[in-house]
């Protein structure tokens, strides 16, 4: 033992009991029997004979140490000493410069990789650096290789991925400065490379303030899609087809609207420009019409949706009329959006749009809030737009201006009836009880919508966000978000499936009655503006006034949950606060459960949607490859309810967590991660039963 500062010799982090691979409660004879051991199996990576000799001499000095019950007695109360002071002094090992390099390949066995790199790189810069050509050189420079590989490997485990790139970085550029072992650096440059997809998501978890990192994050991403020769390129071999499909499913629940614009658009001209098969521009054309849309949609800008449809228009892509009759209908020019629709969509869509309404524009309202609220507006950083409100849309004061200032359609009018729309929308609106009270995969009253065809039944969970597990540290949150699944044309879907539930619906998905979340009166006031812009374009007749909006259902009063009441099926048609914590509770203490490699006591099925008992069962298998369990507590501090409908319940929560992972023996691998966190938690009533939906992180 030594002082931490004021060293003059080499001394190495580690006490006798670490380096000989010992436990402080073994015996001499299993001293000896471990020391035969280490000496049988000596390292083989090309060491050369000099460095292995001592190697050896180590080993034995420390075996008869620990051997000595007078020597080993005086060496504990050495260490108890400094473990209880004040950390003035640590334990290490002084090391003569003749055992220099065999103590450093020591403590890389030992599991101190990180360690060791630091030290074989300080000796291999003047005036410590060997001489040129020497065995000692080339020991070191193997050593440094080495232990870089397996310190990022650690970093990496522990979910630092800038710690991890950064340590092979520094490790490559010292063997390239070494000139040696070419293989081993190319191993490197491979293991950086093969990091990147988990720094672009690091980095792009970051705050939005954390503008330099966002900005390297970006430049990552661009970097990877080039290197695989395009978003639907596979010339990366460290990352196959389904591995990046997953990853860009993930990667844009990170990204902004206007960074997903910019990104998108950058894309698809660059591979136009270049001359690139038209398949891939396709791709990246409509993600860059999607978020125009989003973009324009949800900040008021129509001249971004003007934009998207001169995009989608030029990309001659079939199949996408339903979606320019959209556009067209978000412009307000409702008789392109009638010829689009009706040229376009499929017989069974055409189907399903009459079961809404008798009017031709009550059903383009209910399709285009469709497929906002389902496919173009989550997904999105910034946007926090849970459905479509046509009627807010239409009553910006910029909607109107850029729509009463674009010049009337050319052509003879079209055929499309002008009744009064309130007539027209009486059936639309008699299924409707609370315009909110509608879940995202059920009907008003929790059922399945039976207007749908089979296939398209089973509408996608809402995004699943944060996991509370899912944490590097409270200062970078390590987000395994899935993204709300897309429903493309057929003829846009990319080459090879999109792993991770790539949704298997029709080419286009219809819309039920649950996606019309500002309720049936909204379809009537957006029709009425719709119309109204219209004819007030063409100089046509004023529209009749609009009736006052139905009424929203008060919540009733809650009872009382007893005591003695299960937590999970929840199946009470109004549930009180206490029994939706409760069945939260449930479903954490059931996660801790499988986590640590026990059982749930309640059925998964009882508590929470598939979505989310798929993603917890993968995690668990992942844990399982890799021998580890996690032992978890969570503590609601608060909980909240701050959304209720029949078929809908979302509640803001406060909960300490704390996660500790284990290796196969019990042991912690790692300090344990203590957080406060402040999550959304979102329920929904399926077939009488109440069950967990989906989270995410709750603002403040």
């Amino acid at each position: 033992m030594s002082p931490a500062k004021g060293r003059t010799r080499l001394e190495l982090p580690i006490d006798h009991f670490r380096l000989l691979g010992v436990g402080p409660t073994t015996d001499a004879q299993s001293v000896l029997r471990t020391l035969q051991q280490r000496l049988d199996r000596a390292p083989d990576q090309g060491f050369t004979e000099e460095t292995l000799q001592s190697r050896e001499e180590l080993l034995r000095a420390s075996a008869d140490l620990l051997s000595d019950a007078n020597r080993r007695l005086a060496y504990e109360t050495d260490l108890t000493a400094i473990s209880s002071g004040s950390g003035a002094t640590i334990a290490a090992l002084d090391v003569p410069s003749s055992n220099e390099v065999g103590g450093l390949l020591l403590l890389l066995e030992a599991g101190q990789p990180l360690e060791c790199f630091e030290l074989a790189s300080r000796a291999l810069q003047p005036p410590q650096a060997p001489a040129l050509g020497s065995s000692r050189e080339a020991d070191l420079t193997l050593l440094a290789g080495l232990s870089c590989l397996a310190a990022a490997a650690d970093q990496h485990q522990r979910r630092r991925y800038e710690s991890s790139a950064q340590t092979l970085r520094q490790g490559l550029q010292l063997l390239q400065r070494m000139g040696q072992l070419p293989a081993l650096r190319h191993q490197i440059n491979q293991e950086l490379e093969g990091l990147t997809p988990f720094r672009v998501l690091d980095l792009l978890s970051r705050n939005l303030t954390a503008v330099s990192e966002r900005a390297e994050g970006l430049a990552l991403l661009e970097q990877l899609v080039q290197r695989r020769g395009g978003l639907e390129g596979n010339n990366d071999p460290s990352l196959s087809g389904e591995e990046f499909q997953a990853f860009f499913k993930q990667i844009r629940a990170f990204l902004t609207v206007q960074e997903q614009v910019d990104l998108f658009s950058r894309w698809a001209d660059d591979s136009r420009d270049a001359g690139a098969p038209r398949a891939g521009s396709k791709a990246a054309d409509f993600l860059a019409t999607t978020a125009l849309t989003a973009s324009g949609f949800g900040q008021r800008k129509p001249e971004r949706i003007a934009a998207a449809k001169a995009r989608l228009q030029a990309s001659g892509t079939e199949g996408t009329q339903p979606l320019l009759a959209c556009l067209h209908l978000l412009l307000g020019e409702v008789d392109q959006a009638h010829q689009a629709f009706a040229e376009g969509a499929s017989g069974e869509l055409k189907q399903w749009a009459a079961k809404q309404s008798a009017d031709p524009l009550a059903q383009l309202c209910a399709y285009c809030s469709d497929w906002l609220s389902r496919d173009v507006l989550p997904g999105y950083r910034d946007l926090e737009a849970y459905f479509a409100d046509l009627e807010a849309y239409f009553a910006d004061r910029d909607v109107q201006a850029y729509v009463e200032g674009q010049e009337p359609p050319s052509g003879p009018a079209s055929a499309s009836p002008q009744p009064s729309v309130f007539g027209a929308a009486s059936d639309f609106l008699s299924g409707f009880t609370n315009p909110f009270a509608s879940d995202p995969a059920q009907g008003p009253s929790g059922s399945p919508s039976a207007d749908l065809p089979a296939s398209a039944q089973k509408a996608p969970d809402p995004g699943e966000q944060l996991d509370e597990g899912d944490l590097d540290d409270p200062q970078e949150p390590w987000l395994d978000a899935w993204l709300p699944q897309w429903h493309w044309p057929e003829n846009l879907r990319w080459q090879t499936e999109w792993q991770l539930r790539w949704p298997t619906l029709p080419a286009i998905q219809l819309p039920s009655k649950r996606q019309l979340g500002f309720g049936g009166a909204g379809v009537v006031v957006v029709a009425l503006v719709a119309t109204a812009l219209v004819r007030s374009r063409s100089h046509g007749p004023k529209p009749q006034p609009p009736q006052p909006p139905v009424a929203l259902q008060p919540v009733p009063a809650t009872k009382p949950v007893p005591k003695t009441a299960p937590a999970a099926p929840l199946s009470a048609p109004e549930p009180s606060d206490a029994q939706i914590q409760a069945l939260l509770e449930a479903w954490l203490n059931a996660k801790a459960a499988l986590l640590a490699g026990k059982t749930s006591t309640i059925p998964l099925a009882a508590m929470a949607r598939p979505s989310q008992i798929e993603r917890l069962e993968a995690t668990v298998a992942a844990d399982q490859n890799r021998g580890e369990t996690e032992a978890i507590t969570t503590k609601i501090q608060s909980f909240a309810v701050d959304e209720r409908s029949p078929a809908r319940i979302a509640a803001t929560v406060d909960l300490d967590y704390s996660e500790t992972r284990l290796d196969r023996s019990g042991s912690a691998i790692g300090p344990a991660t203590t957080l406060q966190l402040r999550n959304r938690y979102v329920f929904a009533r399926d077939n009488g039963n109440w069950r967990l939906v989906s989270f995410r992180r709750a603002a403040g």
